[in-house]
Parts: structure tokens; sequence; C-alpha cells
């Protein structure tokens, strides 16, 4: 049996694919009364339409995943460390996947680094790639990196998580595979701030580009491997996040670009992930312009027509 910690619309979605293949699955909500009303309604919230296949079963209890040797983490980013901390006891030496893409704030680690300090028995792993969840759960077929350096427990997870609508690759490059699937957010907002000004399609194709540059530099400067970037955790993750309204952070952008105020209940895990990324490569001395761009208009130190101003302004040089 597998088990999922974190029944918003990603958990929710791997669970519906696995149990859909017949697999048993065990989702964990975190909050009680969510995980009696999923019970009892079999129907998702965050995923409008999607029934919970008999085979998956939802608890609130952390002891109830003791019998699962693969564990999916699906909650953000900035909430990894507490869950970690908290069911660290059930957890460790577990195969422990990471579903969520970003930086933490505090200690300015990937989510395997984090597993790997709370939970050192575990085998850290990152599941991530271009998916979207509404996707996943109506079974369209998805590819996705599963990137871990024990060879044999990512081989297992492998088994695990695969499904005939979800293609799971693996790779060793653990760092490359989160950097490109954390950075490609903040790009994402930037995109969706192009749009909002209603700079075209033009535009947008070079915030990519040149954010894809980025996101290379700084991906090298801390180790991780080339190739990795131009794979489905960097590229292909990159062009999903920056064209589609199904990117949250995509349309955090757009209402960035039009001035408009953007619903606070929803995860925008980019915005951290800028301040984060903006922190280590100023400590670095790696030029990242279109993040730094979008920490000041965060901070309210520019306005949107200002920060675009200031890139188009940038000296002329080489590609």
């Amino acid at each position: 049996m597998i088990g999922i910690i974190g029944a918003g619309a990603f958990g929710t979605a791997l669970a519906v694919v696995q149990g859909l293949s017949g697999r048993p699955v065990l989702l964990l909500a975190r909050d009680p009364a969510a995980a009696d009303a999923l019970r009892r309604s079999r129907q998702a919230p965050r995923l409008p339409g999607m029934i919970l296949p008999e085979t998956v079963s939802v608890t609130a209890e952390i002891s109830d995943l003791a019998g699962c040797a693969t564990v999916l983490l699906a909650v953000p980013m900035q909430a990894l460390r507490g869950t970690l901390q908290q069911h660290a006891a059930v957890l460790d030496g577990r195969r422990l996947v990471a579903c969520c893409k970003g930086i933490d704030l505090e200690t300015l680690q990937g989510p395997t680094a984090m597993i790997q300090r709370i939970c050192p028995a575990a085998s850290a792993m990152v599941l991530t790639g271009p998916s979207f969840a509404a996707d996943i759960a109506g079974q369209l077929s998805t590819a996705l990196t599963l990137a871990g350096t024990d060879g044999d427990a990512t081989l297992a997870a492998q088994a695990d998580i695969a499904v005939p609508s979800l293609r799971i690759y693996r790779n060793r490059d653990v760092l490359g595979a989160e950097l490109g699937g954390a950075l490609k957010n903040v790009i994402a907002i930037a995109s969706g701030a192009a749009m909002g000004q209603g700079l075209g399609e033009s535009a947008r194709a070079a915030v990519m580009t040149r954010g894809f540059a980025e996101i290379r530099r700084f991906a090298a400067d801390l180790g991780a491997q080339p190739e990795t970037l131009m794979g489905l955790s960097g590229f292909g993750d990159l062009v999903l996040t920056c064209t589609s309204l199904q990117s949250r952070n995509y349309r955090f952008g757009l209402a960035l670009g039009r001035e408009e105020a953007f619903d606070p209940t929803v995860t925008v895990e980019g915005v951290a992930t800028a301040r984060a990324v903006a922190r280590l490569a100023g400590a670095r001395g790696v030029e990242m312009p279109i993040t730094a761009m979008l920490v000041d208009l965060f901070d309210h130190k520019t306005s949107i027509a200002e920060a675009i101003q200031s890139l188009l302004s940038r000296p002329l040089k080489e590609e």
C-alpha cells in the first residue's frame, strides 16, 4: 500500500490515479474534519467532479501509515519542514517522496535535504515535472521525473507510483530536478505579469527564454547537471507552467501585471521561492535580474511598469 500525506489537489489526484489502477492507497488529510468529510462524500473539494475510488482509504491518523513503505509528501514546500518534524517517528526509515516544488525560506534547503536532515534513515526522493492535478486525476497522459540518489529505493518507488497514464522517469541528479521544479514557478509569475501588462506573446517568450537562462545559471552554480534542466523537471515544467491558466503561479502573475488582487487562500509557491533564491543568488554572486525584479514587486519597492522598464533598459550584450 502506498501512503500519501496531503489531501489537497495534487495529493488527491495522485490518490485517484493510483486507486483507479486498482492499487490500495492511504490518503492522509492533515485536518481531521476534512478527512471525515472526504471519507463520507468521496468527493474531492479541490478536484470538482472527481470521486475517490473505493481502493482509496482516507485517514487523519499518521500511525495508519506505518504499513506503507513508500509515502508521498504532497504538502506545500513551506509546510514540509513542520510535517516532517511532527511525524518523524513514523516516517523515518521509509521511502519518502517529496511532491512539492520550492526552497524552504528559513533553512534555504530543498525538499530532499529537508527530509534527510529530519528523517536521516529515510530514502529521500523528489517527484517533479510538467503536470496539473486535474490532468493526473483524469488519467490524461503525464510524464514526471523521480529523482533520488539511492538507486534501489528510487527503482522501488518508481514501480509503486507509475501507472499506465502516469509515466515515471528516474534521475540521480536530485539538485537539478529540485531546482528546475522550484525556479520555473518564479519565471511563471514573471510570464504572467508580462501577459497581464498586455506586452504580448513575444514578450512572454522572451521572459521564458531569459528566465530559463537564469535557472540554468543558478543551478550550475550550485552543482546541478545541465542536462537535467533540459528534461521534464526543467524545460518541460517551465513550458507548461508559463503558458497555462491552470498554473497558480501564472495566474498570480497575471493578477500582478493587471494590478489586481489575488485569492490569498491559493498557494503560490513561486513567491517564497523567489525570495529564497534571491537570498542565495545574492550570497553567491549569481545574477538573477528577473527573480530580483519580482522580489522588489512583492515588497512594493517598484511598480510593475517600472520593473519592466528596468529589465528592458539593461545593458545590451551577447546572448
